[in-house]
């Protein structure tokens, strides 16, 4: 099987999450939360030959990609089809708890090059972007039905685009003469909307629109603050859990959660009297995010923008741990 995506900053999760040490028993239990084409999950179980994955994934294409890729260990891998906010939600609570516990919470490779749903504006695509795309709203039905001001409001918050109102307006013009269907009919009439000089900036300006929609379409951000929440909550004590982010976004979701489980008190400046416990709930094992080499950004493009992160748990969590954790 050919591979299309390079997991990032591979030596680094190696490192921080291995399941090596006292702490750990001889079949440590991990959960790859987003398993993609499996490069993770390769890598964790033909370096530590102990390690058990079970493996998550909302796209049932690219799970197949990662059953073909996984088969020699299959002994050592369960499949979940699904998101992970779910799966963590659901999680039996008779069932092991997991030793590991790792996020990687960009999109592979595979789904902008390979997998023809219109992730990218390189591509004469169907407009979908639905990681799973037998349920939720599309891209496409998002540009040709949403208001203007909605539309400019999601590209805004979740892009920072400048020019989010102009390419929302554009957008509404454009689909009262044809219904907007094509990830390159999109791309060009952003394309259009912007002034000239930004037309040849360093990224296409159809970029951070179509990360807007993406999000937008697939609840990314707003899955991830109760996920982590209830990841956490089935983590053993004395695990440990990373996550990989690769925008400011996602980042700070991450970082001011992970801030919060290390505080001593997360109490809300409301409360006269400590109620969380007084004590941290986990350990932070990255004081700054862990970032890719220069070397990794040279063979790797798309990790130049990585960010992992990684707590080990003390003890469990209640919900004031979420204080201050943003859905968007």
């Amino acid at each position: 099987m050919e591979v299309v995506h390079t997991p990032v900053l591979l030596q680094e999760c190696l490192d921080y999450l291995s399941p090596v040490g006292e702490a750990y028993q001889d079949d440590a239990l991990m959960v790859d939360s987003t398993l993609g084409e499996g490069g993770h999950s390769f890598n964790f179980l033909k370096t530590y030959p102990s390690v058990r994955i079970i493996g998550l994934d909302a796209d049932a294409q690219i799970q197949e990609r990662a059953r073909e890729r996984l088969a020699p260990f299959a002994s050592r891998m369960e499949f979940y089809h699904g998101w992970f906010n779910d799966f963590y939600h659901d999680y039996p609570a008779e069932s092991r708890r997991p030793d590991l516990i790792l996020f990687d919470l960009g999109i592979s490779v595979f789904h902008y090059e390979r997998s023809g749903r219109g992730f990218s504006f390189r591509h004469d695509e169907k407009l979908d972007m639905r990681l799973d795309s037998a349920c939720g709203e599309s891209a496409e039905d998002l540009v040709n039905t949403m208001n203007e001001g909605q539309l400019a409001d999601i590209i805004y918050k979740y892009s920072d685009e400048r020019y989010s109102r102009r390419i929302a307006a554009a957008i509404v013009a454009a689909r009262q003469t044809q219904h907007i269907s094509s990830a390159m009919e999109l791309a060009d009439i952003i394309y259009n909307a912007v002034p000239a000089a930004y037309r040849h900036g360093g990224i296409h300006p159809a970029t951070r629109t179509f990360q807007a929609l993406r999000i937008q379409v697939n609840g990314e951000l707003r899955r991830l603050p109760m996920a982590l929440h209830d990841a956490f909550g089935i983590l053993r004590t004395g695990g440990k859990m990373g996550v990989i982010s690769f925008h400011s976004l996602e980042d700070r979701i991450v970082k001011n959660y992970f801030r919060n489980l290390s505080r001593a008190c997360v109490c809300p400046p409301e409360v006269a009297v400590c109620r969380c416990g007084g004590s941290p709930c986990a350990e932070l094992l990255t004081r700054k995010p862990v970032e890719p080499s220069e070397k990794e950004v040279r063979e790797n493009a798309p990790s130049r923008s990585a960010k992992l992160r990684v707590v080990r748990k003390l003890r469990e969590a209640d919900e004031l741990r979420l204080y201050g954790v943003e859905a968007l």
